[in-house]
């Protein structure tokens, strides 16, 4: 029985803090989900059955691109990119909050010990003096008989995992920025070689008009025409360059690194766009953090209704000493010197003119705005996966027309311009076909760059990567239905 009696008093406090804990226990609300995605092209693509997958690794998900230069820079967005390094901090504050409010659950101790002197004249009732010397132990506790400190720990926890979402969204975030403009850049550093070449092919154009005119088998407006022509498009190639300074500045400040330390140089382009695979499971979408940060809210915010609901009740506090007091220090310890004490108080409202039904209505208010927010961000990722979906669709369909025309604008540039130097047509036709040459090539490398920016928009809304089979997200959603 001796073994029973000192487990009671452990047992009637876990009792005492968990059992009347006040307010509506979390459930995690509702949120549309539709069976399958509109802009799936293969029919019957279903979802598998919602699990929280929000934490998964996601994995160097940029490598589908297979180019090593962009796999060097991500490697910096963690290390060096100051947005990323606050939101660390901000989790690192949100898990020191959640200990701190955890801590308040406990007793607190505290050790107390002094000494002083007092004396007087000797007309004084003290005479010459004497000397006190106390040493004490205090002790202090707020039993959570109500449930309002474990509702604050449960607040907190809910918020420390939104300030985890938020740096995997603020990652996340960062690296998807740095693929786009990365490959804008390399768009840039292809038009660049482009409107070079091009500079070239119109100043052979402009000589050989010269010389057409100088033989005086060309009109004058003939060689204004070619001048126009080879001076827009070097206003061009001059314009270019800036834009392809500013991405390069954009990808320095992602990196971490001031413009003047960084500097990007013409590379390879890989155009390699990575496919997108149908029938793309829900576990994939629940891992997007911003949508984990949303639930999580939620949760923070059911748990301050119980927090709130705790004023209606008695808080309670209970105090203990243990120490002595003496004149001498060797009677410090004695038994004869010791002293203790034990308290126990209690505190009740009983009017507030309506304070605590106010802050139980707010903090309820709080938590159905919490689960709107949650239902709209649900709703906005679906349309954020479609909207890519779609336009990845779009773009393939386009990329096969806009290579068709590029082509045959080019073989156009060509047959052209040899029929003018032959005299039977125009130079007003070749600038045409020149122009449309141009604009027809530039597209097809915009289109290029597109197609990988719609990649990397459409793996930033499914939440970081779709390398996740469908078979790992089955056995995901199978774990959490186990009891």
């Amino acid at each position: 029985m001796k073994p029973t009696r000192q487990r009671l008093p452990a047992l009637l406090a876990s009792v005492l803090v968990s059992a009347c804990a006040v307010g509506p226990d979390y459930q995690r609300p509702s949120a549309p989900e539709p069976a399958a995605y509109k802009e799936v092209p293969q029919a019957g693509a279903t979802w598998l059955p919602a699990a929280p997958a929000d934490l998964l690794d996601r994995g160097p998900w940029w490598r589908l691109f297979d180019d090593p230069e962009l796999d060097a820079l991500m490697v910096r967005i963690e290390v060096s990119n100051q947005n990323v390094a606050a939101a660390v901090a901000s989790y690192r504050q949100a898990r020191a909050l959640v200990a701190q409010q955890r801590a308040a659950l406990f007793p607190s101790l505290g050790l107390t010990g002094g000494a002083s002197r007092s004396g007087g004249g000797r007309s004084s009732a003290q005479g010459s003096g004497g000397n006190s010397f106390q040493a004490g132990l205090d002790a202090s506790w707020v039993p959570d008989v109500w449930g309002r400190l474990a509702r604050t720990v449960e607040s907190a926890q809910a918020s420390a995992e939104a300030s985890q979402a938020d740096l995997a969204a603020a990652r996340l975030s960062a690296q998807a920025e740095l693929a786009t403009d990365y490959f804008q850049l390399r768009d840039a550093d292809a038009e660049l070689d482009l409107l070079r070449r091009t500079v070239d092919g119109y100043q052979r154009a402009l000589t050989i008009t010269r010389n057409r005119y100088n033989a005086g088998i060309a009109a004058k407006t003939d060689v204004l025409q070619a001048q126009t022509q080879l001076a827009s498009t070097q206003a061009d190639l001059v314009s270019l360059q800036g834009q392809r300074a500013q991405l390069e500045h954009a990808i320095a400040m992602l990196v971490g690194k001031t413009p003047a330390d960084f500097a990007l140089a013409p590379g390879a382009w890989k155009r390699n766009v990575p496919a997108v695979p149908l029938g793309i499971p829900s576990a994939l979408l629940e891992r997007r953090p911003d949508i984990a940060a949303a639930e999580r809210a939620v949760a923070a915010a059911n748990a301050q209704i119980g927090i709130e609901r705790a004023a209606y009740y008695p808080n309670l506090s209970l105090t203990a000493s243990y120490g002595s007091a003496a004149e001498r220090f060797g009677d410090l310890f004695k038994a004869s010197s010791m002293l203790w004490s034990l308290g126990l108080s209690a505190t009740q409202t009983l009017f507030d003119a309506g304070a605590t039904r106010a802050a139980v209505q707010g903090a309820e208010a709080a938590r159905d705005a919490a689960i709107a927010r949650y239902r709209q961000a649900v709703i906005a990722a679906f349309q954020g996966v479609e909207d890519q979906l779609a336009s990845t669709r779009s773009l393939a369909e386009q990329a096969d027309f806009r290579r068709e025309a590029s082509e045959a604008a080019d073989q156009t540039e060509v047959q052209l311009l040899n029929r003018y130097t032959q005299g039977l047509v125009a130079y007003t036709d070749v600038v045409t076909a020149q122009a449309t040459a141009l604009s027809a090539r530039r597209t097809l490398s915009a289109l290029i760059a597109s197609r990988q920016a719609t990649a990397v928009a459409l793996i930033q809304a499914l939440g970081g990567g779709w390398h996740v089979g469908l078979s790992e997200a089955a056995e995901a959603a199978s774990a959490a239905s186990q009891p």
